[in-house]
């Protein structure tokens, strides 16, 4: 079900302004609906829910493409994790979550419920970080999104400081929503609750915390406490407990988890007090990106397909990040290589669609830029990450890839094995039998050997070698050698050793501190390739995949869990 067509986001205050850039309004139109169907629609899909043309979506979505954020897949369009550096870009510069997360983890798993960090969002709330339990009942928001505050725990700790404005604006916005349809993230509202916010308000102002007995839907609860910047004084967020009436009433969670709560939110106001003696001065400039003469490249070689003026726009987000959360027109041209005029545009672009905030000279990001494909971005996997890189690579080397990690907490002792979780297979008489889920011991196999040299060196165990072919090596003294010139060389080439016929070569994937989590292989039978022509064909494709998914998985991964499996 796609939302009703409209030209462009909301507009926030007023009428358009003169200088705002009409291309980028339409590319946050794509983006937006692309985000509120969970990040795949089709091309036809995307011309009905935001009345544009089928030729403006097809541009846009052409040089959303191009930028990496959108991947064309048939009729489809489909948000990518590149997205998510615009996300990052605020959560980066927000400085939030990389000092408290750790806080609210500890919290979780001490509880053993789940905590949430929130900032308010006009007259709603959107999460910025997220530690969950793993459950059938289980907290299922994201990083991302927004909900409406009287139907939450942290929204009458944040309307204790709205302006009489903001008052206005609330009742106005119910009034034109009675039911949250603006909301995606919840269930419809089909009563009155959050009617008497004003008085729940007041009540939280007085108490200091604020209680939500099942106001989202049946069965949720939660208790939050606000989190103050030492510098105003002010709600910098809200820190929550949340849980399940099947385990605890809202007034159990009150009277049995608060105190704790109140207790982590002092350490967290003591990380943000720390942090000010130690923080950089604001507004250092980033090094040039690059990027506006790229999307000037792009313009030459696509023509009309290209929208560089939307391009260029988005980049501007990219400006902004850790130590520079507060820019100067001057800074965001000189970070992004934009001319001044152009950064000027986006900038006002932005601040009428409410993703950046003018505070006299500079400008800073605002939650709303978390809208931008980030929730449904949030709960990528790593398989769902290298599932279209490796259906590239299969059809370039026309040989069946694979993405596999080790297997439970075996590590490299006797019992190590290998899971693949993600798999495409090409078209061929003779060819592996391997499905996702599939495991098979570490030691004979391309992958686990990768992965088996890629442990920490405390970790680092020679398996029970048990030879499975004549070609299978046994004897753990040359075993150890393997795994020496497998870290050596980066990659490992195996002939015959798991199966008689069986090729495969492989290299290791890491994450952002540079630890192998996973490894990508190509496996095929021998008569197809020799172990030179795996060498020289097929290795430099499969260092050319690795390196893609490991840019997604650093992104995706920066402020988010990515799941192995």
């Amino acid at each position: 079900m796609v939302a009703p067509a409209t030209n462009v986001p909301p507009v926030l205050d007023g009428p358009v302004p003169a200088e705002a850039v009409a291309p980028l309004m339409r590319g946050i139109a794509v983006l937006r609906q692309l985000t509120e169907a969970g990040g795949t629609l089709s091309l036809s899909g995307l011309e009905r829910a935001t009345g544009l043309a089928r030729s403006t979506v097809d541009r846009i979505t052409a040089t959303l493409a191009r930028m990496g954020y959108v991947r064309l897949d048939g009729r489809d369009a489909v948000l990518t994790p590149r997205l998510m550096e615009l996300g990052n870009a605020y959560l980066a510069a927000l400085r939030l979550p990389a000092l408290l997360d750790a806080h609210a983890d500890a919290l979780a798993d001490e509880l053993d419920e789940s905590v949430s960090l929130a900032v308010g969002d006009r007259d709603g709330i959107r999460f910025i970080h997220q530690a969950t339990r793993r459950r059938a009942m289980s907290l299922s928001f994201r990083i991302g999104d927004l909900l409406p505050a009287e139907r939450t725990a942290p929204g009458p700790l944040f309307a204790t400081e709205w302006t009489p404005a903001d008052w206005h604006r609330w009742h106005e916005r119910r009034t034109a929503d009675p039911a949250d349809l603006g909301f995606p993230a919840i269930p419809p509202r089909t009563d009155d609750s959050g009617a008497d916010f004003e008085a729940y308000a007041e009540r939280a102002r007085v108490d200091g915390w604020a209680l939500d007995d099942q106001l989202i839907e049946p069965g949720l609860v939660a208790v939050s406490v606000p989190v103050r910047d030492p510098r105003t004084g002010r709600v910098a967020c809200v820190a929550s407990v949340v849980s399940h009436t099947s385990r605890r009433t809202a007034t159990g969670l009150r009277d049995d988890l608060l105190p704790r709560l109140r207790a982590t939110v002092v350490a967290m106001e003591a990380e943000l007090r720390a942090e000010l003696r130690v923080r950089p001065a604001a507004g250092t400039p980033a090094p040039p990106s690059g990027l506006a003469a790229w999307t000037g490249a792009s313009k030459q070689e696509l023509g009309r397909e290209f929208v560089e003026s939307l391009a260029r726009g988005l980049t501007v987000l990219t400006a902004f990040g850790e130590s520079r959360a507060e820019l100067t027109l001057t800074e965001v041209a000189r970070a992004t290589g934009l001319a001044r005029a152009t950064a000027r545009r986006a900038l006002i672009t932005y601040e009428h669609l409410g993703y950046v905030e003018a505070h006299g000279r500079t400008f800073t990001l605002t939650p709303r830029v978390l809208s931008l494909g980030f929730p449904p971005l949030s709960h990528t996997s790593l398989p769902e990450i290298a599932s279209p890189h490796l259906a590239e690579l299969a059809g370039r080397v026309e040989e069946s890839a694979s993405l596999a990690v080790l297997a439970g907490n075996a590590g490299a002792g006797s019992g190590a094995e290998i899971q693949y979780t993600a798999r495409v297979a090409t078209r061929r008489i003779v060819s592996a039998n391997i499905t996702v889920g599939t495991r098979l011991p570490a030691y004979p196999t391309s992958v686990g050997r990768v992965l088996l040299a890629g442990l920490p060196e405390p970790e680092r165990r020679v398996p029970d070698l048990a030879p499975l072919t004549p070609h299978t090596v046994t004897d753990p003294a040359a075993f150890a050698q393997v795994l020496a010139e497998v870290r050596r060389q980066g990659y490992a080439l195996v002939s015959e050793e798991l199966e008689e016929g069986l090729r495969s070569i492989a290299v290791p994937v890491r994450d952002r501190t540079g630890r192998v989590v996973a490894a990508v292989n190509v496996a095929m039978h021998t008569t197809r390739r020799t172990a030179e022509q795996c060498v020289a064909e097929v290795l430099p494709e499969l260092y050319g995949t690795a390196s893609r998914i490991e840019g997604e998985l650093r992104t995706a991964g920066r402020f988010t869990r990515v799941p192995l499996t």
